[in-house]
């Protein structure tokens, strides 16, 4: 028995093993966004009426699917997708918990709004300016 060949086949399983849970996860993550999305559309129905709360909800949830789908499909997840939940994320909370909360928490959640959006800002200038790709490719071009 070849010690190293034995090694190579322990990674391979491994590596496969690991992609089988990767993609489990990824279906599990989208099947309960789409079961949290469908509850919020049904209290919507129910009350007949629909928020801007609940309008940045559904966009969180189609974010995540959309982020669930990139990786599915590239293997690889653009940061900038999650810092987009983030700020929408941010944003409902500003509106809905606008009376209970104090002015430095405003403060504080509008300048985390604006952190996050320089940090996209940044990463989209430095894709732009300095391309990762051998062929000079940025994120949406090779997409």
């Amino acid at each position: 028995m070849n010690p190293q060949s034995d090694q190579s086949k322990a990674i391979a399983i491994g590596g496969r093993v690991l992609s089988l849970l990767e993609v489990l996860g990824l279906t599990l993550i989208a099947i309960a966004t789409v079961i949290a999305g469908a509850q919020e559309v049904t209290e919507m129905w129910g009350r007949r009426q629909v928020t801007l709360a609940d309008l940045l909800l559904l966009f969180i949830y189609l974010e995540v699917l959309a982020m669930v789908g990139v990786y599915l499909q590239s293997g690889s997840l653009p940061i900038r997708m999650p810092l987009y939940i983030a700020m929408v994320a941010l944003a409902r909370h500003l509106i809905l918990d606008m009376k209970e909360i104090t002015e430095t928490e405003i403060i504080a959640t509008s300048a985390a709004i604006l952190i996050l959006a320089l940090a996209v800002l940044l990463i989209r200038f430095g894709q732009t300016r300095f391309p990762s790709s051998p062929a000079g490719h940025t994120e949406e071009q090779r997409d």
